[in-house]
């Protein structure tokens, strides 16, 4: 198992425009496959819904060897965290897609509800 990056917010900012341009394609994606489910008998076994899907597997992978994780499952927010450190406890930096830069994070366990804004010190 390798080591975890650790991101500084100023990193994490400068990522962004990548970042972005990855969720924009999972949540067109997520969202045409949960679309396209509704209307078909078997989703499971179309093949389009498949070739979706492993777009899919491909973008979260793009994301996690940059470091990152993706973590909205409804396709609505594209959530992604950032490991990091603040006050030498273990964190996640907290980006939605709707938001110009990093500015929040939040502990391991508390997730997005839990987010919190980045203290001064640290951007």
């Amino acid at each position: 198992m390798t080591k975890p990056r650790y991101f500084t917010p100023a990193e994490a900012n400068k990522m962004l425009p990548l970042v972005h341009h990855i969720v924009t394609d999972i949540l067109k994606n997520g969202q045409t496959i949960r679309t396209l489910s509704t209307k078909i008998e078997k989703p499971e076994e179309d093949p389009e819904i498949n070739r979706l899907m492993d777009q899919l597997d491909e973008l979260f992978e793009e994301l996690e060897s940059l470091g990152c994780s993706y973590r909205d499952w409804n396709f609505s927010e594209g959530l992604v965290d950032f490991p990091s450190k603040i006050y030498g406890q273990e964190v996640l930096l907290c980006w939605r897609s709707d938001e110009k830069k990093v500015s929040f994070y939040h502990d391991m366990e508390s997730g997005y509800a839990g987010r919190l804004p980045i203290p001064k010190e640290f951007l």
